[in-house]
């Protein structure tokens, strides 16, 4: 376990810093917006492009992808007919859903699973997924409810041309138009790309740490408590217990290739989904809070699954 307490070590003491330069407002008023909007749309783009670029999609087609793909789908169709009998409202139903299914495979999937399960690229495939349909369909989905665009084919025109304009979108379908081409980039062309790409976890996690000054304690009430809950339960609990029942009594696996794909369903929520609600200004508060429960809930539930599968 020791993969797991370097990897949330290194993601509080961050969050920590940038909690410190709200508090000492050193950045000025504007930081968390400058921080989130660079990520959004320079440092993750090419982080993105970066790491599917060098990804063998070959990996796609394995049972564990099948495992993890239907976890998330579970629990995201589970706050999506919850959000719709409720009428949470379309971007707040939209970033619940994915608070409560899209797992923290980046700056905190690939060190867990470099130090726990022995195999960074363990991830790949989820990510893959999350980047390439969970994200794609659900940013459109914001887009379009916060385009104000009215009739069939106004929609449907707008469907079809938003997910090419969002840059996290380009950086990862030119990433995978890369790695299924069999071209190398030379390291000097990608040495941009991997200096930028850099950027955009630290800035996530500052940015963050620095809403978390003068906001109230997580669950304590209001509107987004049911919401925030719902999404919780999802992720921390249900998620990693559909990818068990999925993977060994469905699939039929067991031993290290069940405990990966346990263990990657247990991940808290990522922070990219605060960015995306920060930069279309909706259910900031529920994703900022989901962000927060599930990363602290992520101790003893991978803890619990060790215990039990490790």
């Amino acid at each position: 376990m020791s993969g797991v307490i370097v990897g949330f070590g290194v993601i509080a003491s961050i969050v920590a810093i940038g909690y410190m330069l709200g508090r000492l407002s050193l950045l000025g008023p504007g930081a968390r917006e400058v921080l989130s909007r660079l990520a959004f749309y320079v440092a993750s783009p090419a982080l993105l492009f970066t790491i599917l670029a060098r990804t063998d999609l070959s990996i796609l087609l394995s049972p564990p992808v099948l495992v993890s793909v239907l976890s998330v789908v579970v629990v995201a169709l589970a706050f999506l007919v919850v959000g719709v009998i409720r009428r949470w409202g379309v971007g707040r139903t939209t970033v619940g859903v994915l608070g409560s299914s899209y797992v923290n495979a980046g700056n905190l999937g690939i060190p867990i699973a470099s130090y726990v399960l022995g195999d960074a690229s363990l991830v790949a495939p989820i990510l893959l997924f999350q980047l390439l349909v969970l994200a794609p369909v659900s940013l459109t989905v914001l887009d379009l409810n916060n385009g104000n665009v009215r009739g069939v084919w106004p929609v449907f025109r707008r469907s079809l041309g938003t997910p090419v304009r969002n840059p996290v979108v380009i950086a990862s379908l030119a990433g995978v138009a890369v790695s299924a081409s069999g071209w190398v980039p030379p390291e000097p062309l990608m040495e941009p790309f991997d200096l930028v790409g850099g950027m955009a976890v630290p800035a996530m996690l500052l940015a963050f740490g620095i809403s978390l000054h003068g906001s109230a304690m997580p669950g304590k009430g209001g509107p987004e408590q049911i919401p925030v809950l719902l999404a919780v339960a999802l992720k921390s609990v249900v998620q990693p217990l559909v990818a068990w029942v999925l993977g060994a009594l469905v699939f039929g696996m067991e031993g290290a290739a069940l405990f990966s794909v346990v263990v990657l369903a247990a991940l808290p929520t990522a922070q990219n989904v605060f960015n995306y609600a920060t930069q279309y200004r909706t259910g900031e508060v529920l994703t900022r809070e989901v962000v927060l429960l599930t990363t602290l809930l992520t101790v003893p539930v991978l803890f619990a699954v060790t215990f039990l599968l490790g």
